[in-house]
């Protein structure tokens, strides 16, 4: 709900810098490790952990929430939307090469399945567009 509202709201709000994104995640980096302290058991984690978690903070998470913001500031936010559709197909295939894995039916029916959904958003708004 809160991504949404904040896709939503982001060009109806006063512009801000995309970097601003970065400070963003901070404090709700911050507010999700409170919640942990308060609510949930301890956990002990270790220097490498912390370094893993760095690293996803800043590289693909960072980069995924930057480049997000920069979308719908400078694009079309329905594009945006029916291009993030892909999201989850663009990972099922990296964890695969990754992995070494091969597709199953369930995979490749999944894939054609948002492939699909895709485009049939996209087609919507290429003639909401022309309308």
């Amino acid at each position: 709900m809160v991504w949404a509202t904040y896709s939503l709201l982001t060009r109806r709000v006063a512009p801000f810098p995309t970097a601003a994104v970065g400070l963003f995640g901070v404090v709700s980096g911050a507010l999700a490790l409170a919640c942990h302290a308060l609510f949930e058991p301890p956990t002990a984690l270790g220097a490498r952990d912390l370094v893993l978690i760095a690293f996803v903070g800043l590289g693909p998470l960072g980069a995924a929430f930057f480049l997000w913001d920069a979308a719908l500031k400078h694009g079309d936010p329905r594009s945006v939307g029916v291009l993030s559709y892909l999201t989850p197909l663009g990972s099922t295939l990296l964890l695969m090469l990754t992995t070494g894995r091969s597709p199953s039916s369930v995979t490749w029916l999944g894939g054609a399945l948002i492939v699909g959904a895709a485009l049939i958003g996209w087609r919507s708004d290429e003639a909401a567009a022309r309308s």
